[in-house]
């Protein structure tokens, strides 16, 4: 197949501002589906897509079609919308000519379709604006429109008007697709290099590689090499996604299909990495592949029940390979035990993460609080950077400390603009800049502590701007600041898992939240169990677990007062001894009612 048939596009946006429903309507339109078996979000297989209504794993798809008494391949790619997975929209422009840029009528431009429109520009990829939900009564589109020309520098005149909804202006935008997008280059006859973009695993036949191919051929029985593991297998089957895996003679130039090789061990295979022919490993360059992700979230994860280890290492091991945006770890922890410390790219990302291994593989997971990494200066020696707080050295050997900055992008309300500057400073933020993109919206840019905006700052967004204001932030550095580790203290031990680092300014606020959680759940004791909330060496918060009262006079019946006395003596003396070489049982609701206190605040 000529190059010059083929088409490679993403379709990118703001989180629900109608992806997957405008793939539904162009996979109808080609013959992708069959009518009698269609569904709304065809290309969101996950349980969790379809319930949150989000796209969290991008898809591909290859669509023939007809135009002009000529046959075209268009090979779309879905992509996630959410902040937190932007790396799996860096991974599909990588394998794309272009892009559709989505936004809706009604909502206008926000803060992803900005960040999302910067990461086509920078891969150079041609840009189709297109304009969805114009079926909506609160459609504004020559509004919208303007905000698209001047927040994005895009021609009004190109933007194209649709509703996935009802089918209304799309098939105008498969012809643009055809006479916008420029189709891929590549040399067939060069020998073979494909961009392994993505990958699954199959319990039958192994991993599953999502290529792009950029030079030469590929088909059945050819011996490849992965160039980063080099690795080589013998590939069984090729094909294409229909959107289901559908056999083919070969994958050519410029096309985008599936590699079967009977690959069983899920390190052998890094997305990004370059496929080649084994004869020809020598002498082609590997393809530049993508940047490492940035992970900005870390937090452990726990089997509840220790025999679930070996489990739990095998369900992260899968899952990597086919989100491998996120990093984990072997860690123990005195509290719970052996575990995995992972480092993800966001607090959504997070709570995927940790859902998807539940769900999928049937773990019941203990989750730490989620913090951020830290660049630590010490007296003596080179800066590092620690990922958890029980890796914080004493005070005393630390120069100076450092907390990651992110740049915070938000598209509010004219009238909300005083709220948001209250709370982007009460949260630490420094003042950048403002812009109208409209009358009635405004651009607002902060530098912010990461730690700040990791828990509840967008929920306070929400509902400062009543649903409607939305966010970006992009990693800008790190700043010194002064920070502390808390440490939380059981009976004068200390619970590893439990620490935190935080602004010295709200330590004592936040130690004495988990100390008043903890006294709810632990359960007394026999003896007098102390709470305490310690910076350093000096306690900032103290609770006290009172002493299971027992009546050991009962039993005495008259007689003088010197033999209750003596019982009490006795019980006293005994309770002293228990405190002294007995341990405080902590339950795991107390572990997780601690845990879950940040998300209360």
């Amino acid at each position: 197949m000529k190059t010059r048939s083929i088409r490679n596009f993403s379709i990118i946006a703001h989180i629900d501002h109608g992806k997957s429903t405008l793939a539904d309507r162009l996979l109808e339109l080609t013959g992708a589906i069959d009518p009698r078996k269609a569904c709304d979000q065809v290309l969101d297989s996950l349980s969790l897509e379809r319930e949150r209504g989000i796209t969290i794993k991008a898809k591909s798809v290859t669509l023939h079609y007809h135009h002009c008494d000529r046959d075209y391949v268009l090979n779309l790619i879905d992509t996630p919308g959410h902040v937190d997975f932007s790396y799996e929209v860096s991974k599909s422009l990588q394998a794309c000519e272009g892009v559709l840029l989505l936004v809706d009528a009604a909502q206008g431009v926000e803060a992803q379709t900005v960040a999302n429109a910067y990461l086509a520009d920078e891969a150079g990829l041609t840009i189709l604006p297109v304009l969805n939900k114009i079926d909506l009564a609160m459609a504004r589109p020559d509004e919208v429109e303007a905000e698209i020309e001047h927040s994005l520098a895009l021609e009004r005149e190109a933007v194209l008007r649709v509703s996935a909804k009802t089918g209304q202006g799309v098939p105008a935008v498969l012809e643009a697709i055809v006479a916008r997008i420029p189709p891929p280059g590549g040399d067939p006859a060069a020998p073979l290099r494909a961009l392994v973009f993505d990958s699954v695993f199959n319990d039958y036949r192994g991993v599953v590689l999502h290529v792009r191919i950029v030079d030469g051929r590929l088909g059945p029985g050819e011996r490849v090499r992965l160039m980063a593991s080099g690795r080589e297998y013998d590939v069984d089957e090729v094909g294409h996604f229909r959107p289901e895996l559908r056999k083919a003679r070969g994958l050519e130039t410029g096309e985008v299909g599936y590699v079967i090789a009977a690959i069983r061990d899920l390190k052998d295979v890094r997305v990004g990495d370059t496929l080649t022919t084994a004869r020809d490993a020598g002498r082609v360059a590997a393809l530049p592949g993508y940047r490492p992700p940035l992970h900005t979230v870390f937090c452990g994860f726990y089997p509840d029940v220790a025999t679930d280890y070996t489990a739990l290492r095998e369900a992260l091991d899968r899952l990597a390979l086919s989100d491998p945006s996120f990093s984990y770890l072997p860690e123990s922890s005195d509290a719970l035990g052996f575990g995995f410390r992972c480092g993800f790219l966001g607090l959504l990302h997070l709570e995927i993460v940790k859902e998807r291994l539940e769900r999928d593989h049937d773990l019941a997971l203990v989750q730490t609080l989620p913090n951020v990494s830290y660049e630590i200066v010490p007296a003596a020696g080179a800066p590092y950077r620690i990922d958890a707080p029980g890796k914080m050295p004493d005070a005393n050997l630390i120069r100076e400390i450092r907390e990651p900055v992110v740049l915070v992008s938000l598209i509010v309300g004219a009238d909300q603009v005083g709220g948001i500057m209250r709370l982007c400073i009460e949260r630490r933020g420094s003042f950048v800049s403002q812009e109208y993109i409209s009358t009635t919206r405004v651009r607002l840019q902060f530098r912010m502590p990461l730690s700040e905006i990791i828990h509840d700052f967008y929920d306070r967004l929400k509902s400062i701007t009543r649903g409607y204001g939305t966010m970006d932030y992009q990693f800008a550095g790190f700043a010194a600041a002064d920070l502390v580790r808390l440490r939380i203290l059981v009976a004068r031990s200390e619970i590893d898992a439990l620490s935190l680092v935080v602004h010295r300014s709200q330590a004592e606020y936040r130690g004495r939240k988990i100390l008043q959680k903890l006294r709810k759940e632990i359960p007394r004791h026999l003896f007098e169990v102390a709470l305490q909330a310690a910076v350093g060496g000096k306690i900032i918060a103290r609770e006290t677990i009172s002493a299971l009262s027992k009546d050991v006079t009962a039993k005495c019946y008259g007689g003088d007062v010197t033999r209750k006395r003596k019982l009490l003596e006795k019980q006293k003396e005994g309770k002293r001894r228990m405190r002294a070489v007995g341990g405080v049982e902590i339950p795991q609701k107390a572990f997780l009612a601690a845990l879950r206190t940040d998300e209360e605040n």
